[in-house]
């Protein structure tokens, strides 16, 4: 876990919000650390996850969040953390020569039409499960994805994978009291705000996920170009605690070191919009 951050977000592992979508997003740049910490946030604060994988490997997710202090083994064994290794499921799908069948959470890939009822379907039973473990922490549920650009990858239209988040949202977020956070990568160049006409799949996820998040934070390189005692930047965009639609709005600098720590400068800007 990375403490500026939650000392930015107002956060801890025993005191934090519920109910709320996080969407994190990047840009010419790598918004994955921001996914560990989160991992590792969740975990320690007893929270019962699942985590819907689609880019990386668990082994992948284990060994650096080994380096942050976490054990993804030991949580998977205790019932606290349900994992789907999409990259592996689909593989298995798509190779002919696979004795294995798959999961049923990918059936998207042996049926287009279907859209992703199945993986709803494994994510709402996933949570229901983990909640009645008796293993399990006891915190809220919560669901992590890496990341939905694999999804229009795959082949899934941006407005499935809308109805998807939409339904998490509403099954974890405001049925159950736990939270999502979901990862969405975004090629090219910045597009113009008012460029609606733009068809790029991504560019339309990320308008339309947006408008359904409660906290978004955009990962992005420097402006000013490359500098080594900074990486990049985020920017935040908080909607949680403001009245009548208002955001507050933040940027602030980062620094992720060779062992996942990452250090967060002050803020460079500030707004309530």
């Amino acid at each position: 876990m990375f403490a500026e951050l939650n000392s930015i977000l107002n956060v801890s592992p025993e005191h934090f919000s519920t109910g709320e979508f996080v969407l994190l997003s990047d840009r010419q740049s790598d918004a994955s650390f921001l996914l560990h910490h989160f991992l590792g946030f969740y975990l320690r604060a007893g929270c019962q996850v699942c985590f819907v994988a689609l880019a990386q490997s668990f082994s992948h997710y284990s060994a650096v969040s080994q380096r942050l202090g976490v054990n993804l083994s030991q949580a998977k064994e205790k019932g606290q953390l349900v994992f789907l290794e999409g990259l592996q499921e689909s593989l298995s799908i798509l190779n002919p020569h696979d004795a294995r069948t798959g999961s049923e959470a990918m059936d998207f890939l042996r049926n287009p039409g279907a859209g992703l009822q199945c993986l709803f379907q494994f994510v709402s039973s996933s949570v229901d499960h983990s909640r009645g473990a008796e293993d399990g922490g006891r915190g809220p549920p919560v669901l992590l994805v890496d990341d939905l650009s694999m999804l229009l990858s795959l082949g899934v239209g941006v407005d499935a994978v809308l109805d998807f988040s939409h339904y998490c949202r509403t099954a974890i977020c405001s049925q159950l009291k736990g939270n999502v956070v979901m990862l969405l990568r975004c090629d090219g160049e910045d597009d113009d705000d008012d460029d609606v006409g733009s068809d790029d799949g991504s560019e339309r996820l990320l308008r339309g996920l947006t408008h359904q998040c409660s906290l978004a934070l955009h990962v992005q390189s420097l402006p000013t170009g490359y500098c080594r005692d900074i990486h990049g930047q985020v920017e935040m965009c908080d909607r949680r605690r403001q009245a009548g639609g208002q955001q507050r709005k933040m940027t602030f600098h980062f620094k992720v070191h060779d062992k996942g720590a990452s250090f967060f400068a002050p803020g460079t800007s500030s707004a309530v919009l």
